[in-house]
């Protein structure tokens, strides 16, 4: 299959290129020429398969005619080594809890997935590549784990100093061996644009080979579609419906273009909410026509300090860049940390449930936009543990951190501190590389 760019100016490309390159020569991102519907015999017999059955399939509507079967089954199989189990909470409410991998984040899956299918690439090409990750939290341990020890590729994470939790940052700046933490003077939306203008930057360019692993890689993205198949799977084992609204907690946008290609390629999910912290741009473009970029604030639900999307972009080209057909698929609402904080402690108090501050922002989304003949599912992206301090703070109970988890803050922090500067992080990435 080809891809091609959102700004339309850039030449069509092959899965290896798009996955290498990362971002387009035109700054836009890479798109699937086509997405195919899957077949309503597969959606029939789903409820039988298994987590690993149901994204193979998936995966082979997208990558299987550039990578044999046998192999992309086996990258599926690897990546896919734990559960993303459908849990419910309260009647007509189930959380999908995707923090289950090796760094107890959502970003797991999409971040394994690359890391082997880069791996794949490299390997065939017998080449060098430098991976750039800008991260506002997850993003960054989840690649860096996932290509920790992999041959032929060294990885950047950028990330805003101060401004991650104390656990997520010990998840990638840890690790040694190929994985360089950039400790950046700014905040997230800094750290995304100087990744933009590595891949703009000719001479840097012509140096080392460079790609990102943020959603704006097909290979990181693409493969998040997969836990929606699950999760509509796993409804169906436990309840009668007749509709489904997904509430996914959104910053840049990745995971609900996932869901979006989900729905795309015939899940029969009704709508999306796309859950906002007090960095709303999105809402606001739902609700006015327009879209503002801005500067990132910080909050609780870190994960989601973004104010300038990138996949944006992609959601814009999906639906023909119409306003109105974007709207009859998705709504959104905000959220300030403290009404986060509140609804942590209400739930655990009626249910027992403990969420992290952004699932519990999606969770809010959904009692206040959920209809009344509405089964819904939210996404709970990370486990609680990784945001302790503000979990403990809002129910008053002690958590228990898993030992896995645990573990990274018993290591020496390895960062290079780096002020918001291109030409010293160009000339870092030379030096490092």
């Amino acid at each position: 299959m080809k891809y091609y760019s959102t700004n339309k100016e850039a030449f069509i490309v092959s899965l290896q290129e798009a996955v290498v390159k990362g971002l387009a020569p035109d700054r836009g991102l890479y798109m699937p020429e086509r997405i195919a519907r899957l077949p309503q015999k597969f959606f029939d017999g789903m409820m039988d398969l298994s987590l690993q059955g149901i994204s193979k399939t998936v995966a082979e509507a997208f990558f299987g005619e550039d990578i044999p079967k046998e192999k992309l089954d086996a990258i599926v199989g690897d990546t896919l080594s734990f559960e993303i189990p459908l849990k419910k909470v309260e009647d007509g409410i189930y959380v999908l809890e995707l923090f289950h991998g090796p760094t107890f984040a959502f970003k797991d899956v999409g971040a394994r997935f690359m890391a082997r299918m880069l791996s794949h690439f490299v390997k065939e090409k017998q080449e060098e590549v430098n991976v750039l990750v800008a991260t506002s939290g997850d993003t960054g341990s989840a690649v860096a784990n996932g290509f920790l020890g992999v041959e032929g590729i060294r990885v950047f994470v950028l990330y805003p100093s101060g401004k991650v939790s104390d656990m997520q940052e010990a998840q990638f700046t840890t690790l040694g061996q190929n994985i360089v933490a950039l400790e950046v003077d700014g905040t997230f939306d800094d750290c995304q644009a100087l990744v933009k203008s590595a891949f703009m930057d000719d001479e840097l360019n012509k140096r080392i080979k460079l790609t990102s692993a943020n959603s704006i890689n097909v290979a990181r993205f693409l493969p998040q579609s997969f836990y929606y198949f699950w999760a509509y799977a796993q409804l169906v084992r436990q309840t009668q419906f007749t509709k489904t609204v997904v509430s996914v907690p959104s910053g840049n946008l990745g995971n609900l273009t996932a869901g979006l290609f989900a729905k795309r390629m015939g899940l029969p999910v009704d709508r999306f909410i796309a859950a906002n912290n007090r960095n709303d741009v999105f809402r606001e473009y739902l609700q006015t026509g327009q879209y503002n970029p801005r500067a990132s604030v910080q909050t609780i639900a870190n994960a989601m300090d973004v104010g300038a999307p990138s996949n944006f972009d992609r959601i814009l080209d999906l639906y023909g860049h119409s306003h109105k057909a974007i709207t009859n698929d998705i709504s959104s609402f905000r959220y300030s940390d403290e009404e986060i904080s509140t609804a942590i402690k209400n739930v655990y108090i009626e249910s027992g449930y403990l969420l992290d501050p952004h699932g519990a922002c999606a969770y809010l989304a959904l009692k206040e936009g959920k209809r009344s003949d509405e089964t819904a599912i939210f996404l709970a992206t990370a486990h609680p543990a990784k945001f302790k301090e503000t979990v403990e703070a809002s129910t008053g109970a002690p958590i228990q951190v898993p030992d896995a988890l645990a573990a990274y803050m018993q290591h020496k922090k390895q960062s290079i501190p780096l002020p918001n500067d291109f030409d010293l992080f160009k000339k870092k990435l030379i030096s490092q590389s």
